[in-house]
């Protein structure tokens, strides 16, 4: 029997990777961090879809690290903008974040006998995090595995796909209506209604879920 563990954020890539995984699985479990995101709504929508999809989900509190690290998602500054302190990347990026998000995954897969821990990252809508790439999740796949003895495999299936092949993919695995209706993007946390779903439709996050819906309702027509 198969079982996977799903990092999941409410957002659409991970709702989209849930149904996904509950397709291919027989066995799924979600796991939420909070971690003093300014979009802390997107963890009371992971519970909602976790409820609603009959998913056991763990919480775990990540409260302390915006005392460790400087990001507009953590500090409330101006997610459009450039990191203060390294132009090249966005000022949404989190440091570390995904790397610690993937080695307490991969602790508590060991915890559930899960073979497969399932993460959103992709690289095609690639946003300036140099932690969405497939070489850092090869990596660090390595890294976790030979520290643990372990054979746990990353599986990343949205890494090459642009925002509409995610559409359709959550369309293709019957979640099209939760990330519609019921997941979070919006870097700053609105739950205004719109076409494409929730989100105040100007930071970065809800441009590219919006032309990724246009673009796919596009495909459609």
């Amino acid at each position: 029997m198969s079982r996977a563990l799903v990092i999941f954020s409410g957002g659409q890539d991970s709702t989209t990777c849930l149904g996904w995984a509950l397709k291919s699985f027989d066995e799924v479990e979600a796991i939420t961090f909070g971690y003093g995101q300014k979009h802390s709504v997107e963890q009371e929508c992971a519970a909602t879809i976790c409820q609603q999809m009959g998913v056991k989900q763990a919480q775990v509190d990540m409260g302390f690290l915006p005392e460790l690290v400087e990001s507009a998602l953590t500090s409330g500054g101006d997610v459009t903008e450039k990191h203060r302190d390294r132009p090249e990347l966005p000022a949404s990026f989190v440091p570390n974040r995904n790397a610690l998000f993937l080695t307490l995954a991969h602790a508590y897969a060991q915890k559930i006998g899960a073979e497969v821990i399932v993460t959103g990252v992709c690289e095609t809508d690639y946003s300036g995090y140099p932690d969405c790439r497939q070489d850092f999740i090869d990596q660090i796949q390595k890294t976790l595995n030979m520290g643990s003895d372990s054979a746990i495999v990353i599986e990343t299936p949205l890494m090459y796909k642009n925002k509409a092949q995610v559409w359709a993919l959550a369309e293709e695995v019957g979640v099209y209506k939760q990330v519609l209706d019921d997941s979070h993007t919006c870097y700053n946390g609105s739950r205004e209604t719109n076409p494409w779903g929730a989100g105040c439709g100007e930071c970065p996050a809800c441009k590219l879920r919006a032309k990724g819906w246009h673009d796919y309702m596009g495909e459609l027509g």
